[in-house]
C-alpha cells in the first residue's frame, strides 16, 4: 500500500463513517464511540432501533473481497457451532438515505460487506467483556475448550483465498520488502539481514520435520488482547481479521507469558481443557520458537509498510531508530539460539519471558 493510502485511509472521518453505516440501514441515535485499532478503524455505535453496533472500516488495499467475505464466512460458521465470536450482520440498503459521497455495494451471500469506492466495512452486534485472567487455571482450560472448539470448525474444510502461515514463506515475505524499501539503517541491515536469513533457514527446516501435520483454519491472531471474558459465559473471541490456514499451535503460544516455570503451568493447563474436546499434536511444539521469530520478523515489516498512516508514528515513536534495529538483531540472535539447539524429533517449547507484544492488529469487534 502506498503512503497516500495510507494517509487517506488515516483521514477517514467519523462522518464518512456514519453516513456509510446508515447508508446500510444502520442509522445511529448521536452515541459512538472509536474503538482501539492501529489495522482498520472500528467504531461503537448506538442504533435508533435499540442495538449497539461495532463496525469495521477495512484498510484499502490490505485484503482483498474474496479473503474478508471468507473470515465472514468462517465468523458464521462458528456461530453456528455455538463458538462465540462475533458475527458480521448482513447489511440492506437504506431507502431513505444514500451516501454522498458514492453508491453502496453489498458483496457476499449474505450481503456481510459494504463498500463506497475502496472503502470497505461491516458491522456486528457489541460483545462485552474484560480481559481474561490467565493467572488462574481455570480460565486457562475454558480457553484450551474454546481454541479446541474453533479448531474442530477449522479443521472442517480449508480456507482458499486466506493468508497460509506455514513455513518460513511469511518471512521471506516480510524480508524482502524491508529490504527493498531500504527500510533499515545502512549500517544495520547487513547483520539484521545475515541473522534473519539463518533464522528463515531453521524456520524452514522446523516445518520440514512436520510435513504431514495438519493445516487447519485458525483465529491467527490469539494473543489476550483478542480474548474477552465475562464471569457468567467465559471467553469468547473478538474478531478473525487475521484468520490463517496453519498449525493449531498458532493458536496457543502467544497465550504463554511470564518466565518458564510460568509458561509451562500455562500451557499445561490449556492443553488440560484443549485435549478434553480435541486431540494436539504435540510435535507441533517445536513450532513456538519458529512461529515467534516469524512474528517479530513481521511485526517489523507490518510497522514500516503502515508508516505512511499518521497513527504509526504517534503510536510507535521508537520505531525505525537505530536502537530499534540492533534490538531487533540482538533478539533475533537469541531466537536463531534457541531453534539451532531444539531437537530435531520432540523438543519441547521453550518458554521464555516474553515482553514484546507483536499484535498485528488489536480491532475491537466487541
Amino acid at each position: 500500500m502506498s503512503p497516500d493510502t495510507d494517509r487517506a485511509f488515516g483521514e477517514l472521518t467519523p462522518e464518512y463513517m456514519l453516513d456509510a453505516l446508515e447508508a446500510a440501514g444502520l442509522r445511529g441515535d448521536g452515541r459512538m464511540l472509536q474503538l482501539n485499532s492501529y489495522e482498520n478503524r472500528v467504531l461503537q455505535l448506538h442504533l435508533e432501533d435499540g442495538r449497539v453496533a461495532v463496525a469495521k472500516f477495512y484498510r484499502p488495499g490490505r485484503w482483498s473481497e474474496a479473503q474478508i467475505l471468507e473470515e465472514h464466512a468462517f465468523a458464521a460458521e462458528l456461530a453456528e457451532a455455538e463458538v462465540p465470536v462475533a458475527r458480521p450482520w448482513t447489511l440492506e440498503r437504506s431507502e431513505h438515505f444514500r451516501h454522498p459521497q458514492g453508491e453502496l455495494e453489498l458483496l457476499g451471500t449474505p450481503a456481510t460487506l459494504g463498500r463506497i469506492g475502496t472503502q470497505r466495512f461491516a458491522a456486528a452486534s457489541r460483545q462485552g467483556g474484560r480481559a481474561p485472567e490467565l493467572e488462574d487455571v481455570e480460565v486457562l482450560r475454558w480457553i484450551g475448550r474454546l481454541l479446541a472448539r474453533l479448531h474442530e470448525v477449522g479443521a472442517r474444510r480449508p480456507f482458499e483465498h486466506r493468508v497460509r502461515w506455514w513455513g518460513a514463506e511469511p518471512g521471506e515475505t516480510a524480508r524482502a520488502w524491508l529490504m527493498a524499501n531500504e527500510t533499515l539503517p545502512p549500517e544495520i541491515a547487513p547483520r539484521w539481514d545475515r541473522v534473519v536469513q539463518e533464522c528463515l533457514t531453521c524456520i524452514a527446516r522446523a516445518f520440514d520435520t512436520l510435513a504431514d501435520a495438519q493445516q487447519l483454519r485458525l483465529h491467527g491472531d490469539c494473543h489476550p488482547g483478542n480474548i474477552l471474558w465475562t464471569p457468567d459465559n467465559g471467553p469468547h473471541f473478538v474478531d478473525l481479521d487475521d484468520a490463517v490456514t496453519g498449525p493449531a499451535v498458532q493458536d496457543l503460544w502467544m497465550l504463554l507469558s511470564g518466565d518458564e516455570a510460568t509458561a509451562r503451568w500455562q500451557w499445561d493447563a490449556l492443553m488440560d481443557g484443549y485435549e478434553s474436546i480435541r486431540s494436539f499434536d504435540w510435535r507441533e511444539r517445536r513450532l513456538i520458537e519458529p512461529l515467534r521469530t516469524l512474528r517479530m520478523i513481521h511485526h517489523s515489516a507490518w510497522l514500516a509498510r503502515r508508516w505512511g498512516d499518521p497513527a504509526f508514528p504517534l503510536a510507535f515513536p521508537w520505531f525505525g531508530t537505530p536502537n530499534y534495529w540492533n534490538d531487533q538483531v540482538a533478539k533475533l540472535a537469541e531466537q536463531l539460539e534457541a531453534m539451532q539447539s531444539a531437537d530435531d524429533t520432540a523438543a519441547p517449547p521453550s518458554f521464555k519471558d516474553d515482553d514484546d507484544d507483536f499484535h498485528l492488529d488489536g480491532d475491537s469487534f466487541s
